[in-house]
């Protein structure tokens, strides 16, 4: 639970936000108003400077103070004529003073008719040289910016020069004009900023659910903690369907690395049904699913965020093993229907020799008898021989006696040998098992009017001699078979399993090995079907081998597997390199 003194992150961010702003826009507004009163005095003293100039140059300055006047009236006589005439410049350019004075500072004009014929106050040196000078200086109306101009006669002589100055009390007056729309801009800003810090805040605190940092700390520690702790590969997608984030024991399971976060699972290289069961929208509950090497259980729950789906979590638990022991049990169940179906087969040939000696048909009972052993012998000769691998020939047996019980016989190819090491037992029982089952399916389905109903196993071994096998399904070797499509080095191991059943289209022949294609009806859950074929693709793979299906009729497939076994002698079988493809 958060505490109740606890800020959210967002209105941490809020408060962190409008400070910074606050401090922001202050320093602006300081640095701003410095260099506004710097920038004031300066404008000031250009503008006075080029009152100063134009005073100078007047025509009417210039003759007043050059114009003859009866001795002693020197001073009054010009300021009576150049007073007005100052009075109205300042009026008219807002200055405070416009003062006009002999080279020596005594004064023909002033603001105040009483400094009249007074001295200057202030710098006269620039003037005097030539130049325009501005400074700041205190004089009878107090500190104040001011220029002072030289005024020359007709010859080019200095006879004069003319001051123009505005106090600072007036500067002071427009800097704080400027304040004040500056104050009002800074407002303006901050209540902006304000406005787009509290947007921010909002969304940080949608997207944070109103937790505070700490909160969040904890929450991702325990997070990491949860996944790493799971036995169940998990898988955490955004709203777009990308990987977010995979726990270890997910990565384990699907393969994954470090660059498939951020990705599509179909574009971090996941098989497209699961990538398709991960992203599709709804719930999945223990959906069985087929990656490159593993049978895995699906279940995906939608993560939704005040009624909005914002992602979903995927979980995936490891069905190999489980699907290794039912697949044993599966074949030990074959077992015990075939030994069921051999123990109902052998009652039935008893009870019909008891039945013959007691009508007292001796020699038919007898000559009954020996030709059934016979004929069980020879099935199982013919597979014993045949197929060097003891759990393989067992699941054939199994095999025969369940398809005999169902109207189909099955057959292994005369001529035909496996040793015992070409490949993984319990890998060859998958593979084999389920293109068996898979035919009996299919045949189950051809009325049993229309003829036998056969399946035919063929297991070879391709580019190496068999000797010491003559007489007991072995002898030359066997050449591939360019129709097979095989693509692989001999020696290697092919399986064909074929029916006489009505085949399989161009279509079905490249869709068969796909998760849930059957050719069962629909008997329970859909879980439950088009599994053995997909079952055997991986198996395959498992093998580094090749598998495929033959459109056309009758359903033909063709199995290769890479040789693993020694080339040696194995009982009274010896392997030697010989045949090439």
């Amino acid at each position: 639970m958060r505490s109740g003194s606890s800020w959210s992150l967002a209105r941490r961010i809020l408060a962190l936000q409008a400070v910074t702003l606050v401090v922001v826009l202050g320093g602006l507004l300081a640095a701003v108003l410095i260099d506004s009163e710097a920038e004031t005095e300066r404008a000031t003293g250009e503008r006075v400077a080029a009152i100063a100039s134009t005073v100078a140059q007047s025509p009417d300055v210039i003759d007043a103070v050059t114009a003859d006047y009866p001795p002693g009236q020197d001073i009054t006589g010009a300021s009576a004529v150049m007073q007005p005439f100052a009075t109205a410049v300042g009026a008219s350019t807002d200055a405070d003073f416009v003062v006009i004075m002999t080279p020596q500072g005594t004064r023909y004009t002033h603001p105040d008719p009483t400094q009249i014929g007074g001295t200057y106050l202030g710098s006269r040196d620039a003037a005097l040289a030539g130049q325009v000078g501005i400074e700041t200086y205190t004089g009878t109306l107090g500190p104040s910016v001011r220029a002072i101009a030289p005024v020359y006669d007709h010859n080019g002589q200095i006879v004069a020069l003319a001051a123009v100055g505005v106090t600072v009390t007036h500067v002071d007056e427009i800097s704080r004009q400027r304040v004040g729309w500056l104050l009002l801009i800074g407002l303006v800003a901050l209540g902006v900023g304000f406005a787009g810090s509290l947007v921010i805040a909002q969304w940080v605190r949608r997207q944070t659910l109103g937790m505070g940092p700490r909160e969040l700390a904890r929450l991702f520690t325990y997070y990491n903690a949860v996944l790493a702790s799971v036995h169940e590969g998990m898988v955490l997608l955004d709203g777009q369907g990308r990987i977010s984030s995979v726990n270890a024991e997910g990565r384990r399971l699907l393969g994954l690395g470090d660059g498939a976060i951020g990705m599509a699972p179909v574009d971090a290289g996941l098989p497209e049904h699961l990538s398709t069961l991960m992203t599709e929208p709804g719930d999945l509950t223990d959906e069985l699913v087929l990656s490159a090497d593993r049978v895995l259980v699906l279940t995906r729950r939608p993560v939704a965020v005040r009624g909005a789906v914002v992602g979903a979590v995927v979980t995936l638990r490891d069905h190999t093993e489980l699907d290794a022991l039912t697949g044993e049990l599966d074949r030990a169940q074959s077992f015990s229907e075939a030994l069921r179906a051999q123990a109902h087969e052998s009652a039935n040939r008893l009870h019909t020799v008891i039945s013959l000696i007691e009508l007292g048909e001796t020699e038919h009972a007898l000559s009954f008898a020996v030709s059934e052993m016979q004929t069980a012998q020879r099935l199982a000769d013919r597979v014993l021989d045949g197929v060097g691998n003891p759990a393989l020939a067992a699941l054939l047996l199994a095999k025969s006696a369940q398809g005999a019980e169902r109207g189909i016989e099955l057959i292994v190819r005369p001529g035909s040998f496996l040793p015992p090491d070409a490949a993984p037992d319990h890998e060859l029982i998958t593979i084999v098992g389920n293109l068996i089952d898979n035919a009996f399916d299919i045949l189950a389905t051809v009325p049993s009017a229309e003829g036998q109903r056969r399946v035919t196993v063929a297991p070879d071994l391709i580019g190496l001699t068999i000797q010491g096998a003559e007489g007991v399904g072995g002898g030359p070797p066997r050449p591939a078979d360019e129709e097979d499509g095989i693509a692989l080095d001999p020696p290697y191991v092919r399986i064909v399993v074929t029916d006489n059943g009505p085949g399989l289209t161009e279509s079905q022949a490249q869709a068969v090995f796909t998760r849930g294609w059957s050719t069962k009806t629909a008997r329970g859950p859909a879980g439950d079907r088009g599994l053995g074929l997909a079952l055997v693709a991986q198996a395959v793979a498992r093998c580094g081998g090749t598998v495929h299906a033959v459109p056309g009729p009758g359903a033909r497939f063709v199995v290769g597997l890479p040789y693993r076994g020694t080339g040696r002698r194995t009982g009274a079988v010896e392997l030697t390199e010989g045949a090439t493809r």
